[in-house]
Order: structure tokens, then C-alpha cells, then sequence
């Protein structure tokens, strides 16, 4: 690959995630803490980062607030070498309208392509939790003079209805995308796996221009960069396949190598923050030669106390922050937070604690997600008895996982 390519990344955080409510209530989905430490946003420009990539466009627009803060707060570049992480939001620069899709964010943001002048174009989604390298990706790319190239995923055959499936030849060329198809022809190496899109791409810079520019044109499109960008480009046959299989991230284990999970529902995002607990993940946040950068705040360490029966502060199976303090209470399985407390007695199992939750005396939490500075009363019974959750008017998950909210009064149980 030639040392003087030029590279843009524009990341598409506007995403409302309905899915995720109530965490996204508040919030921008990107912006949905995760891994006790971390922004969702973080994975993404963290591989970025790590390639190389130093400067790169978040582009925003749902309750973007805490996640510009996060951005300023972070993601600092030297301004010497031209570097910037920049959040940028809906500006209307075309008209008195907010982005119509992901397409159109691009169309109405084509000043930093024009400003910039990249050889080449990142675009990116900025809620998936994986390590990935894209200047493997861009190589191949180069190599192949693609106009743009799709990193794919294997999946099981019988998950293909849940993402855009691509088809290729032996070459690499795409000759197929289908958009969450009832059925899909498996791979020929292995017939009961699909390559699915991750939603990351790479364009040719004029390829990206042209593609957006003539997409607004088109009345009938949704302006979304999988269902008509890469539709398009595939019909056109110039859009390749990059297999995320040969992905190779400095410092990768056997088993989280090729981790990547899309958290756009209440379950998968609990089950990705349990991939992080146990003695060897699923996903390692400890790979240090490929580090998943984010903003620590300054806090003390986490503490531990009392050491009495019925009254003992321990965590086993968890990831404990800077600023926790397990003062009498047991946590088993879970993902603590900065600045949570665990007060005596209390027992919290298989759960998700953000910053500032405060679990009350005698209290129990079960296999629950509990969001910025809620507070369970003592004595109260979380993720226990589903009846009771709903009738407290608590979100529960298709797979029985309990979500309390930012704000979201927890009445004291009689």
C-alpha cells in the first residue's frame, strides 16, 4: 500500500436505536456506555485510531449532546499534524431538513470530503463492539481497484434474515447483496455460513461523490448507505467483499479473534457486556497492542468493605471501576461502573450497573441493566419475580433482562 494514501473516516452515529430505549431515552445509541468504562462509539473510532486514521468525522443528529461531550472530552488529536476527531452535526447545508438517511448525512456534509481531498474514504458505523484492523481492509481494497469494498461477516445460514447478505464470486466481486432474505445460498467453503454485511465500508473517493450525488437525485431511494448505496454499487459491479475472517488484530487470542457483535437490542447489549466477565472472554478488553481507547475520570480506586458474615464486600466473575465502593455487598457476574455502591447485604448477580448506581441495603438485582445514577431502595427486589418488575412499570427484554432507565422512579417494596 502506497505510505502517502490519504484517508478520511466518517462515522455514522445519528442513529436513534429505538431498540435499546430506554438506555437511548436520553441519549444517542453511540453515546450508550458500555464495558463498565467505555462508549459504544469508542470500538469503532478506537480501530480507526489504531490504523492509523487520524482524522475522522463523527456525524451526528439524535440527542447527540452527551455523546459530543464524550467526543471533546476524549477524542483529542494533535492539531500540529492536522489530526482531529470532530463531531459534526445535522447543519441543513442543503436545505431546512435533517439528514433523511445515512446517505444523505453524507451528501449534506460533501464540504469535508472537498476540504479534505482523501484518496480514500472510511465509512463506518459507530455502535458494534469488535477490534479490527482497516488497513488490512483498505490494502485489499487498493489492491483489487474496487470502488468500494463491504467487510463481511460469516454467520450462521439460518441468521441470514437478520442482516444484508453478500454474495461473491472467487474474485471477491460482489454479484448479489439481499437485505434480510428469508433464506441464502451458503458459503462454498462452508455451506451453512453467510457473509453478512458489518456496515463498514471503503470508497474510492470519486466512487463515494458520484454514488451520494446521484443517490439524491433519485426520489425513490431511502438514502441508506447498505439498502441503495451498496445496492447500487453491486448492480454497477464494482463493490467487493473483504472478509472479516482474515482480519488479523496485533495481540488477538484464539478466542475472542474475529469477536463482533451488533448490540441494537436490550439482549444483545446485555450479552456482550456478559462476553467481557468471565475468567477468559468472549471479547478481551486486555489486549494492550490493540487498545480500545475512551476518557477516564479521576477517581479513586474501587474498595472493598467489611469482612463479617452476613456483611462482606467481594465481586467475583466482574469488572470493578476506579470509584466503586462494595461496602457489605456481594456482586457476582457483573459489570460495575465508576462510582457505584453496593451497600450491606445487598446481593447483585449477572447484571449491568452504569456510573452512579446505587444498590440499597438487603436489596437484590438479577440479570438487569441499571442505567446513570439510579438508585434501588433497600430492601427492594430487582430481576426476581417478572410479575412484580412489570407491574412497577419496568422495561423487560424479550429474553427476560430487567432495564431501568435515567430518571426512572424504583418504588420502595412493602
Amino acid at each position: 500500500m502506497p505510505n502517502r494514501v490519504k484517508v478520511l473516516g466518517l462515522v455514522l452515529a445519528g442513529g436513534e436505536g429505538k431498540r435499546l430505549a430506554p438506555l437511548t431515552r436520553d441519549r444517542a445509541k453511540p453515546a450508550v456506555p458500555f464495558g463498565a468504562n467505555y462508549r459504544l462509539i469508542d470500538f469503532v473510532l478506537s480501530n480507526l485510531a489504531n490504523a492509523n486514521c487520524l482524522r475522522i468525522a463523527v456525524l451526528t443528529q439524535y440527542k447527540s449532546h452527551s455523546l459530543d461531550r464524550h467526543l471533546a472530552q476524549t477524542w483529542r488529536m494533535s492539531s500540529i499534524f492536522s489530526n482531529y476527531v470532530m463531531s459534526v452535526p445535522a447543519q441543513m447545508r442543503t436545505g431546512k431538513r435533517w439528514f433523511e438517511g445515512s446517505a444523505d448525512a453524507i451528501l449534506q456534509n460533501m464540504n469535508l470530503i472537498l476540504d479534505d481531498r482523501p484518496d480514500y474514504i472510511y465509512v463506518f458505523g459507530a455502535d458494534h463492539i469488535y477490534r479490527m484492523d482497516p488497513a488490512q481492509m483498505l490494502r485489499q481494497h487498493i489492491d483489487s481497484g474496487a470502488g468500494v469494498t463491504i467487510a463481511g461477516i460469516r454467520v450462521p445460514r439460518n441468521e441470514a434474515f437478520r442482516y444484508g447478505v453478500l454474495q461473491a464470486n472467487e474474485d471477491g466481486r460482489i454479484a448479489k447483496f439481499d437485505e434480510k432474505p428469508q433464506s441464502a445460498r451458503g458459503l462454498p467453503d462452508h455451506p451453512e455460513e453467510v457473509l453478512a454485511s458489518m456496515g463498514n465500508y471503503i470508497f474510492s473517493t470519486k466512487v463515494l461523490v458520484d454514488a451520494v450525488r446521484s443517490d439524491a437525485e433519485d426520489r425513490n431511494s431511502n438514502h441508506d448507505m447498505g439498502g441503495d448505496i451498496v445496492s447500487k454499487a453491486v448492480d454497477a459491479h464494482h463493490a467487493y467483499v473483504y472478509d472479516f475472517e482474515y482480519n488479523r488484530v496485533p495481540g488477538a487470542t484464539d478466542r475472542d479473534k474475529g469477536y463482533w457483535r451488533d448490540v441494537g437490542t436490550l439482549d444483545s447489549y446485555y450479552e456482550s457486556n456478559m462476553d467481557l466477565v468471565s475468567v477468559h472472554p468472549v471479547f478481551n478488553l486486555y489486549n494492550d497492542q490493540w487498545p480500545i481507547h475512551t476518557w477516564y475520570p479521576s477517581l479513586p480506586p474501587a474498595k472493598f468493605v467489611f469482612d463479617e458474615d452476613g456483611r462482606r464486600g467481594h465481586a467475583v466473575d466482574s469488572l470493578v471501576s476506579a470509584g466503586a465502593l462494595i461496602a457489605g455487598g456481594t456482586v457476582r457476574g457483573c459489570v460495575v461502573s465508576p462510582s457505584v455502591v453496593v451497600h450491606s447485604g445487598a446481593l447483585v448477580e449477572h447484571s449491568v450497573l452504569m456510573d452512579g448506581a446505587d444498590i440499597g441495603r438487603g436489596s437484590v438485582v438479577r440479570k438487569a441493566i441499571i442505567d446513570k445514577n439510579v438508585v434501588i431502595p433497600p430492601g427492594c427486589h430487582v430481576g426476581v419475580d417478572p410479575e412484580d418488575d412489570r407491574a412497577r412499570g419496568f422495561t423487560i427484554s424479550e429474553g427476560g433482562i430487567v432495564v431501568i432507565g435515567k430518571g426512572d422512579p424504583v418504588p420502595m417494596q412493602s
